[in-house]
């Protein structure tokens, strides 16, 4: 019997409900309205900034007898913790530090997957910033490289922390998983096979965001093709692949045929996260994704949940 793709909410959903961080105190409010859109399945994130992973460390008690009691499941944790591809020691070891409370979080509510990104480079940006405050669509990056910067210097260290958060997963059975976005160090699909060829981590795997890698120009379905099995998790989204927007599915230009045909040629059959976000009718649009999904995913011949 075909296993069924399961359909979850991202936390970009909370995040344009009730800004970056979402603050602990809100995020009973967030699950409540996930839970009444009709999701089952959901993530959950904690930064650094702010002491907000730790705060949501210290209500985790809480918040998982909330989850239960409006039945819902968190699938995928992403900590927030830029100071992991830090070029300085001592600001990597906090991040280290914070990434072990959130692999114990990620096992404390039963996880699928744990995720991180790979953040923004150390460049002196003139202008606007990437994810300064939250996910910013449309804007032009100018920026200033110090002399002293190393590019070979940022890659060891991207390579290192990814090897030693890919251990401390697996030592908690976890998958571990990166998203290539905008912006960051990591931006696109070749960019991450290169990565996953230095660090070599069985449990280390993709997370397949269509928007970022539509607004990078890329093929998706062969994006697809070139991560095959290490595709753990999936956000989907639509744009016009000029901006990294994050529209309602089918109100963009994504080929979701074509993404779903591919991953069904590959017997992807894990959570298909709706990542939409900065929308001015955030439950509509996630209305119209999720029948967008129930829609295609039948025509295709592919099973799914909610």
């Amino acid at each position: 019997m075909e296993q069924a793709v399961k359909i979850s909410c991202c936390w970009l959903y909370a995040i344009s409900k009730y800004g970056y961080p979402v603050p602990v105190a809100d995020i009973p409010a967030a699950l409540q309205e996930m839970a009444d859109l009709g999701f089952h399945y959901v993530e959950l994130e904690g930064a650094s900034e702010g002491d907000n992973l730790l705060e949501l460390y210290t209500q985790r008690e809480s918040i998982k007898a909330l989850c239960e009691r409006l039945g819902l499941r968190v699938i995928n944790f992403c900590p927030v913790i830029p100071e992991l591809v830090s070029l300085d020691a001592a600001t990597r070891e906090r991040g280290f530090e914070l990434f072990q409370v959130a692999v114990e979080l990620a096992q404390f509510f039963g996880c699928t997957t744990i995720q991180i990104d790979s953040y923004t480079p150390p460049l002196k940006f003139v202008g606007e910033r990437p994810y300064k405050e939250m996910l910013n669509y449309g804007i032009e990056f100018r920026v200033q490289v110090d002399p002293a910067f190393s590019w070979g210097e940022q890659w060891q260290v991207l390579v290192d922390t990814f090897q030693r958060c890919a251990r401390m997963a697996r030592e908690a059975n976890l998958p571990f998983c990166l998203e290539p976005r905008v912006g960051e160090i990591i931006s696109n699909t070749d960019a991450l096979l290169r990565l996953m060829d230095q660090v070599a981590a069985p449990n280390f795997g993709a997370v397949l965001d269509t928007a970022h890698q539509h607004a990078q120009k890329e093929i998706l379905p062969l994006s697809v093709e070139k991560l095959g099995a290490r595709i753990l998790y999936l956000h989907v989204a639509d744009n016009d692949s000029k901006t990294n927007e994050h529209l309602a599915l089918g109100e963009g230009t994504v080929d979701w045929a074509g993404v779903f045909t591919a991953l069904k040629k590959h017997r992807f059959a894990g959570y298909v996260a709706i990542d939409i976000g900065r929308l001015p009718d955030m439950d509509d649009a996630m209305r119209r994704s999720i029948a967008f999904l129930q829609d295609l995913l039948p025509r295709l011949g592919i099973a799914y949940e909610i």
